[in-house]
Protein backbone atom coordinates (compact mmCIF):
# COMPACT_ATOMS: atom_id res chain seq x y z
CA UNK A 1 0.00 0.00 0.00
CA UNK A 2 1.80 3.24 -1.20
CA UNK A 3 1.89 5.76 1.35
CA UNK A 4 3.70 9.18 0.77
CA UNK A 5 7.03 8.18 -0.93
CA UNK A 6 7.87 8.04 -4.02
CA UNK A 7 6.15 6.11 -6.13
CA UNK A 8 8.96 3.25 -8.47
CA UNK A 9 8.86 3.86 -12.10
CA UNK A 10 7.83 0.04 -12.89
CA UNK A 11 4.27 1.15 -11.00
CA UNK A 12 3.86 4.37 -13.02
CA UNK A 13 2.07 2.73 -15.82
CA UNK A 14 -1.27 5.54 -16.20
CA UNK A 15 -2.51 6.97 -19.04
CA UNK A 16 -3.54 10.37 -19.09
CA UNK A 17 -6.98 9.17 -20.39
CA UNK A 18 -6.98 7.29 -16.94
CA UNK A 19 -7.60 10.07 -15.00
CA UNK A 20 -11.28 10.21 -15.91
CA UNK A 21 -12.47 7.46 -14.04
CA UNK A 22 -11.67 8.82 -10.36
CA UNK A 23 -12.77 12.24 -11.22
CA UNK A 24 -15.91 11.31 -13.18
CA UNK A 25 -17.00 8.96 -10.34
CA UNK A 26 -16.23 11.15 -7.27
CA UNK A 27 -18.31 13.77 -9.07
CA UNK A 28 -21.63 11.96 -10.95
CA UNK A 29 -23.38 12.14 -7.50
CA UNK A 30 -26.39 12.72 -7.75
CA UNK A 31 -25.86 15.74 -5.00
CA UNK A 32 -24.63 17.84 -7.80
CA UNK A 33 -28.40 18.76 -8.81
CA UNK A 34 -28.71 20.00 -5.27
CA UNK A 35 -26.24 22.80 -6.53
CA UNK A 36 -28.84 24.16 -8.82
CA UNK A 37 -30.54 25.54 -5.28
CA UNK A 38 -27.95 26.74 -3.93
CA UNK A 39 -26.64 29.00 -7.13
CA UNK A 40 -30.86 30.36 -7.39
CA UNK A 41 -31.04 31.45 -3.55
CA UNK A 42 -28.58 34.29 -4.86
CA UNK A 43 -31.09 35.55 -6.42
CA UNK A 44 -30.30 35.10 -10.04
CA UNK A 45 -31.92 33.84 -12.60
CA UNK A 46 -31.93 30.21 -14.72
CA UNK A 47 -29.93 31.97 -16.99
CA UNK A 48 -27.02 33.54 -15.06
CA UNK A 49 -26.60 30.51 -13.00
CA UNK A 50 -26.49 28.31 -15.47
CA UNK A 51 -23.35 31.16 -17.26
CA UNK A 52 -21.96 30.81 -13.71
CA UNK A 53 -21.74 27.35 -13.31
CA UNK A 54 -20.40 26.32 -16.78
CA UNK A 55 -17.70 28.89 -16.15
CA UNK A 56 -16.94 28.07 -12.20
CA UNK A 57 -17.19 24.56 -12.81
CA UNK A 58 -14.44 24.47 -15.81
CA UNK A 59 -12.23 26.94 -14.33
CA UNK A 60 -11.72 24.98 -11.06
CA UNK A 61 -11.47 21.75 -12.64
CA UNK A 62 -8.73 23.09 -14.90
CA UNK A 63 -6.54 24.63 -11.90
CA UNK A 64 -7.15 20.80 -10.72
CA UNK A 65 -5.44 20.11 -13.83
CA UNK A 66 -2.58 22.26 -13.59
CA UNK A 67 -1.92 20.99 -10.24
CA UNK A 68 -2.16 17.63 -11.20
CA UNK A 69 1.07 18.27 -13.51
CA UNK A 70 3.29 18.32 -10.63
CA UNK A 71 2.18 14.43 -9.50
CA UNK A 72 3.58 13.61 -13.03
CA UNK A 73 6.94 15.32 -12.19
CA UNK A 74 7.40 14.15 -8.54
CA UNK A 75 5.89 10.99 -8.20
CA UNK A 76 4.71 11.95 -4.22
CA UNK A 77 0.92 13.09 -3.11
CA UNK A 78 0.23 16.89 -4.35
CA UNK A 79 0.94 18.06 -0.29
CA UNK A 80 4.67 16.75 -0.37
CA UNK A 81 5.34 18.58 -3.98
CA UNK A 82 4.15 21.12 -2.13
CA UNK A 83 7.41 21.12 0.11
CA UNK A 84 8.83 22.75 -2.76
CA UNK A 85 7.10 25.67 -2.91
CA UNK A 86 7.02 25.93 0.68
CA UNK A 87 9.63 24.11 2.42
CA UNK A 88 9.84 20.43 4.11
CA UNK A 89 8.88 21.54 7.13
CA UNK A 90 6.88 24.94 5.95
CA UNK A 91 4.54 22.65 3.79
CA UNK A 92 2.63 21.99 7.40
CA UNK A 93 0.83 25.24 7.40
CA UNK A 94 -1.01 24.41 4.40
CA UNK A 95 -0.82 20.82 5.06
CA UNK A 96 -3.22 21.29 8.14
CA UNK A 97 -5.51 23.39 5.82
CA UNK A 98 -5.88 20.87 3.68
CA UNK A 99 -6.15 18.29 6.07
CA UNK A 100 -9.28 20.02 7.36
CA UNK A 101 -10.71 20.71 4.11
CA UNK A 102 -10.68 17.46 3.15
CA UNK A 103 -11.98 15.83 6.04
CA UNK A 104 -15.02 18.60 5.88
CA UNK A 105 -15.78 17.49 2.66
CA UNK A 106 -15.43 13.77 3.83
CA UNK A 107 -17.64 14.43 6.11
CA UNK A 108 -20.56 16.73 4.36
CA UNK A 109 -20.64 13.19 2.19
CA UNK A 110 -21.62 11.47 4.80
CA UNK A 111 -23.96 13.47 6.45
CA UNK A 112 -26.08 13.59 3.25
CA UNK A 113 -25.42 9.75 2.64
CA UNK A 114 -26.82 9.31 6.49
CA UNK A 115 -29.64 12.18 6.16
CA UNK A 116 -30.95 10.55 2.83
CA UNK A 117 -31.20 6.93 4.67
CA UNK A 118 -33.29 7.96 6.94
CA UNK A 119 -35.97 10.02 4.70
CA UNK A 120 -36.26 7.36 2.23
CA UNK A 121 -36.79 4.49 4.94
CA UNK A 122 -39.31 6.92 6.37
CA UNK A 123 -40.69 7.20 3.13
CA UNK A 124 -41.04 3.33 3.03
CA UNK A 125 -42.45 3.11 5.75
CA UNK A 126 -39.14 1.28 7.35
CA UNK A 127 -37.94 2.83 10.96
CA UNK A 128 -36.29 6.11 10.23
CA UNK A 129 -35.19 7.45 14.13
CA UNK A 130 -32.21 7.77 15.91
CA UNK A 131 -30.60 4.52 15.67
CA UNK A 132 -31.33 4.22 12.19
CA UNK A 133 -29.05 7.39 11.54
CA UNK A 134 -26.62 5.38 14.01
CA UNK A 135 -26.10 2.52 12.42
CA UNK A 136 -26.18 4.38 8.69
CA UNK A 137 -23.61 6.23 9.69
CA UNK A 138 -21.53 3.40 11.14
CA UNK A 139 -21.85 1.83 8.10
CA UNK A 140 -21.43 4.71 5.51
CA UNK A 141 -18.01 5.37 7.15
CA UNK A 142 -17.00 1.64 7.91
CA UNK A 143 -17.20 1.21 3.84
CA UNK A 144 -15.47 4.80 3.23
CA UNK A 145 -12.56 4.04 5.72
CA UNK A 146 -12.46 0.59 4.23
CA UNK A 147 -12.49 1.23 0.73
CA UNK A 148 -9.90 3.40 1.02
CA UNK A 149 -7.00 1.77 2.56
CA UNK A 150 -7.50 -1.11 -0.73
CA UNK A 151 -4.78 1.08 -2.66
CA UNK A 152 -4.51 3.27 -5.81
CA UNK A 153 -4.71 0.45 -7.98
CA UNK A 154 -8.02 -0.85 -6.60
CA UNK A 155 -9.73 2.19 -5.86
CA UNK A 156 -9.23 2.81 -9.58
CA UNK A 157 -11.02 -0.76 -10.74
CA UNK A 158 -13.81 0.50 -8.46
CA UNK A 159 -14.15 3.84 -9.43
CA UNK A 160 -14.70 2.88 -13.11
CA UNK A 161 -17.54 0.44 -11.45
CA UNK A 162 -18.97 3.22 -9.80
CA UNK A 163 -18.75 5.56 -13.33
CA UNK A 164 -20.96 3.70 -15.27
CA UNK A 165 -23.40 2.53 -12.25
CA UNK A 166 -23.60 5.49 -10.89
CA UNK A 167 -23.97 6.77 -14.05
CA UNK A 168 -26.32 5.17 -16.06
CA UNK A 169 -29.06 5.36 -12.51
CA UNK A 170 -28.07 9.16 -13.04
CA UNK A 171 -29.58 9.13 -16.45
CA UNK A 172 -32.69 7.15 -15.30
CA UNK A 173 -33.50 9.85 -12.58
CA UNK A 174 -33.47 12.80 -14.79
CA UNK A 175 -35.89 10.65 -17.51
CA UNK A 176 -38.20 9.96 -14.35
CA UNK A 177 -38.25 13.35 -13.16
CA UNK A 178 -37.84 15.22 -16.37
CA UNK A 179 -41.71 15.85 -16.19
CA UNK A 180 -41.52 17.97 -12.93
CA UNK A 181 -39.57 20.53 -14.96
CA UNK A 182 -42.34 23.69 -15.39
CA UNK A 183 -39.95 25.69 -17.61
CA UNK A 184 -42.83 28.83 -17.88
CA UNK A 185 -42.08 28.92 -13.49
CA UNK A 186 -37.84 28.86 -14.54
CA UNK A 187 -38.25 31.45 -17.65
CA UNK A 188 -39.60 33.89 -15.27
CA UNK A 189 -36.66 33.93 -12.63
CA UNK A 190 -35.88 37.10 -11.49
CA UNK A 191 -32.31 38.46 -12.56
CA UNK A 192 -30.05 38.94 -9.74
CA UNK A 193 -27.21 41.81 -9.96
CA UNK A 194 -23.32 40.89 -10.80
CA UNK A 195 -22.30 40.64 -7.36
CA UNK A 196 -24.86 38.20 -6.86
CA UNK A 197 -23.51 36.13 -9.53
CA UNK A 198 -20.00 36.47 -8.75
CA UNK A 199 -21.18 35.04 -5.35
CA UNK A 200 -22.70 32.25 -7.11
CA UNK A 201 -19.36 31.75 -9.14
CA UNK A 202 -17.00 31.82 -6.10
CA UNK A 203 -19.59 29.36 -4.55
CA UNK A 204 -19.46 27.00 -7.41
CA UNK A 205 -16.04 27.27 -7.70
CA UNK A 206 -15.12 26.02 -3.84
CA UNK A 207 -17.53 23.24 -3.84
CA UNK A 208 -16.66 21.84 -7.36
CA UNK A 209 -12.78 22.31 -8.13
CA UNK A 210 -11.27 24.03 -5.71
CA UNK A 211 -12.71 21.61 -3.11
CA UNK A 212 -10.82 18.81 -4.71
CA UNK A 213 -7.44 21.26 -5.85
CA UNK A 214 -5.34 19.99 -2.59
CA UNK A 215 -5.70 16.59 -3.31
CA UNK A 216 -4.79 16.97 -7.53
CA UNK A 217 -1.83 15.45 -7.85
CA UNK A 218 -2.55 12.10 -5.51
CA UNK A 219 -3.66 10.46 -9.00
CA UNK A 220 -1.23 11.63 -11.63
CA UNK A 221 1.51 10.64 -9.67
CA UNK A 222 0.95 7.40 -11.32
CA UNK A 223 1.54 8.78 -14.84
CA UNK A 224 3.98 7.93 -16.59
CA UNK A 225 7.07 10.53 -16.62
CA UNK A 226 6.54 11.29 -20.35
CA UNK A 227 2.89 11.50 -20.26
CA UNK A 228 1.98 14.79 -21.64
CA UNK A 229 1.22 17.52 -19.27
CA UNK A 230 -1.80 19.05 -21.51
CA UNK A 231 -3.42 16.04 -21.78
CA UNK A 232 -3.57 15.34 -18.30
CA UNK A 233 -4.86 18.96 -17.58
CA UNK A 234 -7.52 17.89 -20.46
CA UNK A 235 -8.58 15.05 -18.82
CA UNK A 236 -8.56 16.07 -15.22
CA UNK A 237 -10.66 18.69 -16.69
CA UNK A 238 -13.02 17.02 -18.36
CA UNK A 239 -13.91 13.99 -16.21
CA UNK A 240 -14.50 16.41 -13.22
CA UNK A 241 -16.93 18.63 -15.26
CA UNK A 242 -18.61 16.71 -17.67
CA UNK A 243 -20.72 15.14 -14.96
CA UNK A 244 -21.59 18.36 -12.71
CA UNK A 245 -22.23 20.53 -15.99
CA UNK A 246 -25.22 18.33 -16.74
CA UNK A 247 -26.31 17.64 -13.05
CA UNK A 248 -26.31 21.42 -11.79
CA UNK A 249 -28.16 22.23 -15.26
CA UNK A 250 -30.78 19.63 -14.35
CA UNK A 251 -31.15 20.76 -10.95
CA UNK A 252 -31.13 24.48 -11.88
CA UNK A 253 -34.63 23.34 -14.14
CA UNK A 254 -35.74 20.85 -10.95
CA UNK A 255 -35.59 23.82 -8.51
CA UNK A 256 -36.86 26.58 -10.50
CA UNK A 257 -39.82 24.50 -11.13
CA UNK A 258 -40.62 23.58 -7.66
CA UNK A 259 -40.58 25.89 -4.45
CA UNK A 260 -41.41 23.38 -2.03
CA UNK A 261 -38.24 20.98 -3.87
CA UNK A 262 -35.69 24.52 -3.70
CA UNK A 263 -37.08 24.74 0.00
CA UNK A 264 -36.37 21.02 1.24
CA UNK A 265 -33.40 21.05 -0.47
CA UNK A 266 -30.64 22.89 2.20
CA UNK A 267 -31.71 20.65 5.19
CA UNK A 268 -31.38 17.29 3.56
CA UNK A 269 -30.42 17.28 -0.12
CA UNK A 270 -30.85 14.06 -1.36
CA UNK A 271 -34.12 13.39 0.67
CA UNK A 272 -35.59 16.64 -1.12
CA UNK A 273 -34.41 14.94 -4.30
CA UNK A 274 -36.05 11.53 -3.35
CA UNK A 275 -39.27 13.46 -2.77
CA UNK A 276 -40.32 13.48 -6.25
CA UNK A 277 -39.43 10.12 -6.99
CA UNK A 278 -42.52 7.46 -7.05
CA UNK A 279 -41.80 4.88 -3.86
CA UNK A 280 -41.27 2.06 -6.22
CA UNK A 281 -37.76 3.21 -7.01
CA UNK A 282 -36.82 4.92 -3.90
CA UNK A 283 -34.69 1.81 -2.32
CA UNK A 284 -32.25 1.81 -5.82
CA UNK A 285 -32.30 5.38 -5.92
CA UNK A 286 -30.92 5.26 -2.17
CA UNK A 287 -28.07 2.68 -2.97
CA UNK A 288 -26.91 4.60 -5.85
CA UNK A 289 -27.03 7.88 -4.01
CA UNK A 290 -25.00 6.31 -1.18
CA UNK A 291 -22.16 4.86 -3.48
CA UNK A 292 -21.71 8.09 -5.44
CA UNK A 293 -21.13 9.64 -1.97
CA UNK A 294 -18.87 6.86 -0.57
CA UNK A 295 -16.48 7.23 -4.26
CA UNK A 296 -16.37 10.60 -3.45
CA UNK A 297 -15.25 10.07 -0.10
CA UNK A 298 -12.99 7.74 -0.39
CA UNK A 299 -11.08 10.00 -2.52
CA UNK A 300 -11.26 12.17 -0.31
CA UNK A 301 -10.43 10.22 2.61
CA UNK A 302 -7.70 8.27 0.92
CA UNK A 303 -6.14 11.82 0.64
CA UNK A 304 -6.49 13.30 3.60
CA UNK A 305 -4.39 9.93 5.12
CA UNK A 306 -2.02 10.89 3.02
CA UNK A 307 -1.85 14.42 3.88
CA UNK A 308 -1.73 13.47 7.30
CA UNK A 309 1.59 11.21 6.87
CA UNK A 310 2.80 14.74 5.46
CA UNK A 311 2.44 16.52 8.29
CA UNK A 312 5.32 14.12 9.72
CA UNK A 313 2.53 11.63 11.44
CA UNK A 314 4.84 8.07 11.37
CA UNK A 315 1.91 5.75 11.22
CA UNK A 316 0.13 3.23 8.50
CA UNK A 317 -1.91 4.79 6.03
CA UNK A 318 -4.51 2.20 6.90
CA UNK A 319 -4.22 4.27 11.03
CA UNK A 320 -4.53 7.61 9.04
CA UNK A 321 -7.45 6.71 7.10
CA UNK A 322 -8.51 4.87 10.19
CA UNK A 323 -8.14 8.01 12.73
CA UNK A 324 -10.09 10.12 9.27
CA UNK A 325 -12.90 8.04 9.62
CA UNK A 326 -13.16 8.05 13.60
CA UNK A 327 -13.29 11.66 12.51
CA UNK A 328 -15.99 12.31 10.03
CA UNK A 329 -18.36 9.56 11.82
CA UNK A 330 -17.88 12.03 15.45
CA UNK A 331 -18.98 14.87 13.06
CA UNK A 332 -21.63 13.36 11.28
CA UNK A 333 -23.50 12.26 14.52
CA UNK A 334 -22.68 16.07 15.78
CA UNK A 335 -24.26 17.70 12.68
CA UNK A 336 -27.19 15.10 12.05
CA UNK A 337 -28.20 14.68 15.92
CA UNK A 338 -27.44 18.36 17.10
CA UNK A 339 -27.16 20.81 14.08
CA UNK A 340 -30.69 22.64 13.31
CA UNK A 341 -29.34 22.75 9.57
CA UNK A 342 -26.77 21.06 6.92
CA UNK A 343 -26.20 23.76 3.85
CA UNK A 344 -25.22 26.78 6.13
CA UNK A 345 -22.43 25.51 8.42
CA UNK A 346 -21.36 23.63 5.08
CA UNK A 347 -21.37 26.52 2.87
CA UNK A 348 -19.44 28.52 5.66
CA UNK A 349 -16.93 26.35 6.17
CA UNK A 350 -16.42 25.95 2.05
CA UNK A 351 -15.73 29.81 1.98
CA UNK A 352 -13.52 30.14 5.48
CA UNK A 353 -10.77 27.48 4.14
CA UNK A 354 -11.83 27.93 0.37
CA UNK A 355 -9.90 31.38 1.12
CA UNK A 356 -6.58 29.97 2.84
CA UNK A 357 -7.09 27.12 0.54
CA UNK A 358 -7.14 28.84 -3.05
CA UNK A 359 -3.97 31.22 -1.22
CA UNK A 360 -1.78 27.91 -1.67
CA UNK A 361 -3.81 26.73 -4.65
CA UNK A 362 -1.99 30.47 -6.34
CA UNK A 363 0.98 29.94 -5.18
CA UNK A 364 1.14 26.08 -6.33
CA UNK A 365 0.06 27.01 -9.73
CA UNK A 366 2.97 29.68 -9.69
CA UNK A 367 5.33 27.23 -8.91
CA UNK A 368 4.54 24.93 -10.96
CA UNK A 369 4.34 27.28 -14.23
CA UNK A 370 8.01 28.34 -13.14
CA UNK A 371 9.43 24.89 -12.60
CA UNK A 372 10.92 23.48 -16.45
CA UNK A 373 12.06 20.59 -14.82
CA UNK A 374 11.21 17.26 -12.38
CA UNK A 375 11.35 17.70 -9.13
CA UNK A 376 14.42 16.16 -6.75
CA UNK A 377 12.00 13.59 -5.18
CA UNK A 378 14.78 12.98 -2.59
CA UNK A 379 15.57 16.70 -1.71
CA UNK A 380 11.28 16.36 -1.04
CA UNK A 381 12.00 14.49 2.23
CA UNK A 382 15.18 16.51 3.16
CA UNK A 383 15.14 19.59 5.17
CA UNK A 384 19.02 20.50 4.03
CA UNK A 385 18.05 19.86 0.53
CA UNK A 386 17.59 21.99 -2.29
CA UNK A 387 14.01 23.24 -1.37
CA UNK A 388 14.86 24.15 2.43
CA UNK A 389 13.17 23.64 5.72
CA UNK A 390 10.88 27.02 5.11
CA UNK A 391 10.48 28.60 2.50
CA UNK A 392 9.14 32.18 4.90
CA UNK A 393 8.00 34.09 1.73
CA UNK A 394 5.68 31.49 0.61
CA UNK A 395 4.35 31.41 4.05
CA UNK A 396 3.95 34.77 4.71
CA UNK A 397 2.25 35.24 1.03
CA UNK A 398 -0.45 32.55 2.02
CA UNK A 399 -0.99 34.67 5.12
CA UNK A 400 -1.26 37.66 3.60
CA UNK A 401 -3.39 36.57 1.14
CA UNK A 402 -5.62 35.02 3.77
CA UNK A 403 -6.18 37.95 5.75
CA UNK A 404 -6.77 40.04 2.93
CA UNK A 405 -9.44 37.18 1.84
CA UNK A 406 -11.13 36.67 5.21
CA UNK A 407 -11.48 40.50 4.84
CA UNK A 408 -13.93 40.42 1.91
CA UNK A 409 -15.77 37.01 2.50
CA UNK A 410 -18.86 37.39 4.91
CA UNK A 411 -20.65 34.73 7.05
CA UNK A 412 -24.00 34.26 5.30
CA UNK A 413 -26.15 31.84 7.42
CA UNK A 414 -27.45 32.38 10.95
CA UNK A 415 -26.51 28.80 12.06
CA UNK A 416 -22.84 29.55 11.42
CA UNK A 417 -22.58 32.45 13.64
CA UNK A 418 -18.64 31.25 14.50
CA UNK A 419 -17.89 32.87 11.27
CA UNK A 420 -19.00 36.59 12.34
CA UNK A 421 -15.75 37.64 12.52
CA UNK A 422 -15.24 37.84 8.62
CA UNK A 423 -16.00 40.82 6.26
CA UNK A 424 -13.86 43.42 8.21
CA UNK A 425 -12.36 44.94 5.15
CA UNK A 426 -16.19 45.67 3.08
CA UNK A 427 -16.55 48.85 5.24
CA UNK A 428 -12.96 50.53 4.74
CA UNK A 429 -12.90 49.85 1.44
CA UNK A 430 -16.37 51.49 0.54
CA UNK A 431 -17.70 47.61 -0.75
CA UNK A 432 -20.51 47.11 2.01
CA UNK A 433 -22.27 48.47 5.20
CA UNK A 434 -22.81 45.77 8.06
CA UNK A 435 -26.08 47.35 9.85
CA UNK A 436 -28.26 46.31 12.85
CA UNK A 437 -30.00 43.60 10.67
CA UNK A 438 -27.00 41.98 9.06
CA UNK A 439 -24.59 43.69 5.97
CA UNK A 440 -26.20 46.10 3.57
CA UNK A 441 -25.24 45.97 -0.20
CA UNK A 442 -24.42 44.31 -3.22
CA UNK A 443 -20.68 43.68 -2.65
CA UNK A 444 -20.52 41.72 0.53
CA UNK A 445 -22.28 38.48 -0.92
CA UNK A 446 -19.89 38.05 -3.59
CA UNK A 447 -17.06 37.01 -1.11
CA UNK A 448 -14.36 38.25 -3.87
CA UNK A 449 -11.98 36.81 -0.87
CA UNK A 450 -11.97 33.58 -2.49
CA UNK A 451 -10.97 34.91 -5.84
CA UNK A 452 -8.57 37.86 -4.56
CA UNK A 453 -6.53 35.45 -2.30
CA UNK A 454 -6.01 32.96 -5.31
CA UNK A 455 -4.58 35.69 -7.47
CA UNK A 456 -2.43 37.05 -4.89
CA UNK A 457 -0.96 33.74 -4.55
CA UNK A 458 -0.35 33.65 -8.30
CA UNK A 459 1.28 36.41 -8.77
CA UNK A 460 3.29 37.31 -5.23
CA UNK A 461 4.93 34.03 -5.71
CA UNK A 462 5.40 34.63 -9.73
CA UNK A 463 7.14 38.38 -8.68
CA UNK A 464 8.58 37.13 -4.93
CA UNK A 465 9.89 33.53 -5.45
CA UNK A 466 10.53 33.47 -9.10
CA UNK A 467 14.59 33.54 -8.22
CA UNK A 468 14.12 31.54 -5.50
CA UNK A 469 12.70 28.64 -7.83
CA UNK A 470 15.50 29.38 -10.32
CA UNK A 471 18.48 28.66 -7.72
CA UNK A 472 16.83 25.65 -6.59
CA UNK A 473 16.46 23.96 -10.24
CA UNK A 474 20.00 25.11 -11.22
CA UNK A 475 21.40 23.81 -7.64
Amino acid sequence: MQGIDVVPDAERTAKPSDLFWPWFAANVSVFGMTYGSYLLGFGISFWQALVVAVIGIIVSFTLCGIIAISGKRGSVPTMVLSRAAFGVQGQKVPGIISWLTSIGWETSLTITATLATATIFDRLGWSHGTMTKIIACIAIAAIIVIASVLGYHTIMKLQSLLTWVTGAFTLVFMAMTISHINWSAVSALPSGSFAACIGALVMVMTGFGLGWINIAADWSRYQRRDASASSIVAWNTFGGSVAPLLLVAFGLLLAGSDEALNAAIPTDPIGALAGILPTWILLPFLVVAILTLVSGAVLGIYSSGLTLLSLGINIPRPAAAAIDGTILTLATIYVVFFASSFIGPFQSFLVTLGVPLAAWAGIMIADIALRKRPYDEDALFDSAGRYGAVNWISIALMVVASVIGWGLVINQFSDASFNDWQGYLLEPLGLGHKGAEGWEGTWPWANLGVIVSLLIGVVGHLLLNARTVARQENR
